[in-house]
């Protein structure tokens, strides 16, 4: 056994297989490069740029620029709230583990609200989901507050109807819950919202936690991604 295990180690640690990329910056360099020469950025505002950037990077989408909907001024909106110190609420603990913590710039908070203690009331039986009982638990800190939801459509509807019923306003919403019940029309809701929200989102049915928290990442540092 200790002889496998020792001539184990030594092919490991002596065969080189392939011939790769292993630094994080340049990967990342690279990728940003290329991502350039295969999309046309040119139709688009700057503050959004470095956003779609980092959704692209994320998803290996490059045709992602069609279904990118924002609002006017949405990165510039989102990364002021990032620096006034807002909260970030995200649907999932999948969006709130993407979301690089180090780069925050005013050590906002970052909640999933899954984690927030809901009523006792069975989910199943009341026939909401736990991610629409979890944003009604979080009603206080809406407002202001950047709200990313990254899976759940049920999640954004009920956060529109939120809006609508207690006026609490976020300073933006990140969008991007995939999927085929709910999700394109979850999101055309918040692009159609008469009540003024900034917003972020991928139209259709494609998105992704990834996405979401892509675009955060983005908005602690817009500069340095143009």
């Amino acid at each position: 056994m200790l002889i496998m295990i020792i001539f184990t180690t030594h092919i490991i640690g002596t065969k080189k297989m392939f011939d790769y990329e292993k630094n994080p910056e340049e990967i990342t360099r690279l990728s940003f490069k290329m991502i350039r020469q295969e999309v046309d950025f040119s139709q688009i505002s700057n503050d959004i740029i470095p956003i779609a950037l980092r959704m692209i990077h994320t998803s290996g989408m490059t045709d992602l620029l069609s279904d990118l909907m924002h609002s006017t001024d949405a990165g510039v909106i989102g990364k002021k709230a990032m620096q006034s110190g807002a909260s970030i609420l995200t649907d999932v603990k999948m969006v709130e583990k993407g979301i690089s913590k180090k780069d925050m710039p005013n050590a906002n908070k970052i909640i999933c609200m899954l984690d927030t203690p809901i009523v006792s009331e069975n989910p199943t039986r009341l026939k909401k989901t736990r991610t629409m009982m979890s944003l009604e638990a979080n009603l206080p800190l809406l407002s202001g507050a950047i709200i990313a939801i990254g899976n759940a459509p049920t999640a954004l509807f009920r956060l529109i109807e939120l809006i609508a019923e207690y006026e609490v306003f976020p300073a933006l919403v990140v969008a991007t819950p995939p999927g085929f019940v709910g999700a394109a029309e979850s999101k055309e809701a918040l692009i159609k919202n008469k009540y003024q929200i900034p917003y972020i989102t991928i139209r259709g049915r494609r998105g992704g936690s990834a996405m979401a928290a892509a675009a955060i990442n983005a908005l602690t540092n817009i500069e340095s991604n143009k």
